[in-house]
């Protein structure tokens, strides 16, 4: 039988029994930020409020303000985050671009345990997906990641373009071990630390799917779990910002099959029929700890 991801049920255990399993060790909970002022404040207060003060399950919550051109840093700051400008992470280690590379850096800026990742653009959020997304990994040790799973109304355009008409399609073919999951390209998850600094960090939007894929090798897919969190909203984008996207996923995902030969140069773009060629952002990070030995 092939191995697979795993599927959580959620039991509704209090935040406060998860204090308790944490047996001392930290959850950093990270929000890669670029111009998020509208929606980051609420968020960062909700979690503040309810998984700071009233339970202390969140050791630290960090924003990662991505070259925010808006007012994203001092709302965070005064909602009660840390902000850690990307460039101090440049200073260190060189510039780089991408979702992939905000992830990587909010690795770096973070100490805890656990890193939960939360999109800055959510408007549906809830304490109770926190807990939910550590759950399984304080439950299980052979827990690794674990991914969400979300019900996306129709009524704001949906969601999940990229995931049933590129990830899905190449998985089935490519890596049928991680046709399981629901939406691996989901921004909120969770996973170790010791897990998390031993992997490259695409830097694009193909991180995500990097990141299934590598962990599926290394510690086998039944390492990865998810869960549902409920209803999620966020910003919706329009297909033509999503074919970049949908481009950088393809070309990840291509790159990882073993024996294969995804790019005849070095410089791989997604053509448009205007003529007009965007450069694909397939440069990745090294793992952490290789940085730090």
């Amino acid at each position: 039988m092939m191995r697979s991801v795993r599927l959580f049920e959620f039991d509704e255990c209090a935040a406060e029994q998860i204090v308790g399993a944490k047996s001392g060790r930290t959850v950093s909970v990270c929000i890669p930020c670029r111009d998020e002022a509208a929606t980051v404040g609420p968020l960062i207060s909700t979690i503040r409020n309810e998984l700071v003060r009233r339970v202390p399950l969140v050791d630290e919550l960090i924003v990662l303000d991505d070259r925010s051109t808006d007012d994203t840093a001092a709302v965070a700051i005064g909602a009660g985050a840390r902000v850690v400008d990307i460039n101090e992470v440049h200073a260190q280690h060189g510039v780089g671009h991408g979702k992939g590379n905000a992830l990587w850096a909010s690795l770096v800026a973070s100490e805890g345990d656990f890193v939960v990742w939360i999109d800055g653009d959510i408007t549906s959020f809830e304490p109770s997906w926190i807990v939910r997304l550590l759950a399984p990994m304080l439950d299980d040790e052979t827990v690794a990641l674990v991914k969400s799973l979300s019900h996306r109304p129709t009524r704001l355009g949906g969601g999940g373009r990229t995931t049933e008409l590129v990830a899905r399609p190449l998985m089935s073919l490519y890596y049928p071990e991680l046709t399981g999951l629901h939406q691996p390209l989901a921004g909120e998850y969770a996973g170790r630390r010791t897990v998390l600094e031993q992997l490259p960090f695409v830097q694009g939007w193909g991180v995500e799917i990097a990141m299934l894929i590598d962990i599926a090798r290394t510690y086998g897919p039944e390492s990865i779990a998810q869960i549902d969190l409920g209803t999620r909203e966020h910003r919706h984008r329009s297909l033509h910002a999503l074919s970049v996207q949908a481009a950088e996923v393809m070309a990840t995902m291509l790159a990882r099959v073993p024996d294969g030969s995804l790019l005849e140069h070095d410089s791989p773009s997604l053509r448009r029929a205007d003529g007009s060629a965007v450069p694909l952002n397939l440069s990745e990070r090294p793992p952490l700890a290789w940085l730090r030995q």
